[in-house]
């Protein structure tokens, strides 16, 4: 059992940073709302190494990384209809499912 106590907790207060516009910290809390507490501050835990500096740099790195992509902006969907070329493919998937599925009932007596 560990004895010495290694497990570094970062705290960063997002709306009191000076770092980011209003826009991106709005972004922040939306996108991280589950690792801000109550008071608004992000909370980041590490315990992965065996001392606290190297957990704090842990926390610190991880802290960066979760800033970076929470303030990616995702382009939107143009919604497009499928081209001539993907509707005759599909069409003609079908047909050979149909024929594959027709070979498989049993003959019809005309007896």
């Amino acid at each position: 059992m560990n004895k010495v106590e290694t497990m570094v907790e970062g705290y960063w207060d997002v709306q009191a940073s000076a770092l980011f516009s209003p826009e991106e910290k709005e972004r922040i809390m939306q996108k991280l709302v589950n690792k801000i507490n109550a008071d608004g501050l992000l909370l980041v835990k590490s315990q992965e190494e065996r001392t606290q500096l190297a957990n704090k740099a842990i926390v610190i790195k991880k802290m960066n990384a979760l800033l970076q992509k929470a303030l990616i902006v995702q382009k939107k969907r143009k919604a497009t209809k499928p081209s001539l070329g993907s509707k005759l493919k599909r069409l003609e998937t079908k047909k050979k499912n149909a024929s594959i599925k027709q070979f498989r009932q049993k003959p019809i007596n005309d007896d």
